[in-house]
């Protein structure tokens, strides 16, 4: 819409595909949550939902007006393949597995496959996002987010981080400072040999910080109207080290 409204982008033809109830809400499904293609952020936001992928109903919370909420779904998140989509850090460090449909059949793809650089989806022109499917991990989530502003603010730097206690691993992936969603690998791998996994708690100070130091140097974030490229190198270093404190707090 952003697109319509600055004449970038005339479509001939909408399609409304809200209506489909094979592309809405979300169930359980083994040990796996799958979310329809049409999942609101109004519906992400829900308790139940926010007890098995909390930190995706945290990313929810953070967008837009409660209209936007209410309009805005998950595949149009993916589809749209902005850096600053609030939904791709969690799926990101979920481990996400995309399904789309054409006439041609079904295919299962990751993020990294879908998504390959600033608002360019690996989409074929025939296919639809179906649904999204992550594990239910044991273990707790956070997302953090830092804008212009408190409300309603497109992101300058995010970060989600999930603490997998069964597979003892702190995965961490960051939105706003690379093109597309960013998995900061070499800063999880080391805090996973810092943690306690039979009582964990949160590290020394000098493993903290050096943990964000790691994430923080992963970043490859650009300059723009709305952030420098230093300050969003410092942002996702200072949330990472917030949310693995809270995580494991």
């Amino acid at each position: 819409m952003v697109e319509v409204n600055y004449s970038q982008r005339r479509p001939s033809t909408v399609i409304s595909i809200d209506r489909i109830p094979e592309l809405k809400g979300w169930r359980q499904n083994g040990d796996r949550i799958e979310m329809g293609a049409c999942m609101t952020y109004s519906e992400m936001e829900d308790p139940l939902f926010a007890a098995y992928v909390p930190s995706l109903a945290q990313a929810a919370r953070t967008v837009g007006s409660p209209q936007i909420r209410n309009a805005g779904t998950l595949g149009g998140n993916l589809a749209t393949a902005s850096p600053a989509g609030d939904t791709l850090p969690p799926l990101a460090a979920l481990n996400a597995q995309i399904t789309l449909r054409s006439l041609r059949g079904e295919r299962i793809t990751t993020l990294s496959n879908l998504i390959t650089g600033v608002k360019s989806a690996n989409l074929g022109r025939d296919e639809v996002i179906v649904k999204v499917s992550v594990e239910a991990v044991d273990g707790p989530q956070e997302f953090l987010k830092a804008g212009t502003r408190n409300a309603m603010v497109i992101s300058v730097a995010t970060v989600a981080l999930v603490l997998d206690a069964a597979r003892r691993q702190v995965r961490i992936a960051l939105g706003s400072v690379s093109p597309v969603p960013l998995r900061a690998s070499a800063a999880e791998g080391w805090i996973a040999d810092q943690v306690n996994w039979e009582s964990p708690s949160v590290p020394d100070k000098e493993a903290v910080e050096h943990f964000g130091e790691l994430v923080a140097s992963a970043a490859t974030p650009i300059t723009d109207h709305r952030s420098t490229s230093g300050y969003r190198s410092h942002a996702v270093g200072v949330m990472a080290k917030r949310a693995l404190a809270r995580a494991l707090s």
